[in-house]
């Protein structure tokens, strides 16, 4: 074999070992400074608009992407009586969703649609029970929106469920059969943004890592 084509190898699995330890240390710092997961959204305080009397919606203007402020009239119900009675904002906030129409009958308490505050927007991943303990309150993290996956955001970690996202699903896993197969798992944490871009929504995916 001629010297040239020897030291040619060489250099290939000396790069190679190289690319190979590097990209080990990398793993393993990932690893050990870091609780990494995909399983994460933006969410935002949702809150439901309803009347607290039945009639007759005679007044709407809960079009989605319309922003209220606390305490503003959206609309107006007059009940059987003749009476009006107003459906104020709870809080500052944009329509998100719309579900009334005016001039419908409504009931107490029937969804006429959705607000967000869009300027309080926040980050809930679910962390794996085995990393759990690593999550510490006030943790610094860098998330990744999927829609925005070029710019990255900074934000903390503020809270620690207190319960698995598993209880309170509307079909919990039981054991009825006796073949019980043991799944990990995943206890929610509430992330705050430092700042974010605009276009965020809520149920946008991301991606966290949170420092260990």
């Amino acid at each position: 074999m001629k010297t040239s084509r020897l030291i040619l190898i060489n250099v290939v699995l000396l790069l190679i070992i190289v690319g190979a330890s590097l990209g080990g240390y990398y793993y393993y710092y990932q690893q050990t400074h870091f609780v990494k997961t995909d399983d994460a959204q933006v969410q935002g305080g949702l809150m439901t608009l309803s009347a607290s009397t039945p009639g007759q919606l005679v007044r709407w203007k809960g079009k989605e992407g319309s922003t209220f402020q606390k305490g503003d009239v959206i609309g107006q119900v007059k009940g059987a009586d003749g009476q009006t009675s107003d459906i104020k904002a709870p809080k500052d906030g944009t329509i998100v969703q719309n579900q009334g129409k005016k001039g419908q009958m409504i009931t107490p308490g029937q969804p006429l649609g959705s607000l967000v505050d869009m300027d309080e927007l926040y980050i809930v991943a679910n962390i794996e029970e085995t990393e759990i303990q690593d999550v510490k309150e006030g943790a610094e993290v860098d998330i990744s929106i999927d829609a925005q996956s070029d710019t990255t955001i900074k934000g903390q970690v503020e809270q620690t469920g207190l319960a698995t996202v598993s209880t309170f699903s509307l079909m919990p896993q039981q054991n009825a059969s006796g073949d019980y197969t043991k799944v990990v798992q995943r206890i929610p944490v509430h992330i705050s943004m430092d700042e974010y871009p605009e276009g965020l929504v809520p149920g946008m995916n991301a991606t966290v890592s949170i420092d260990r």
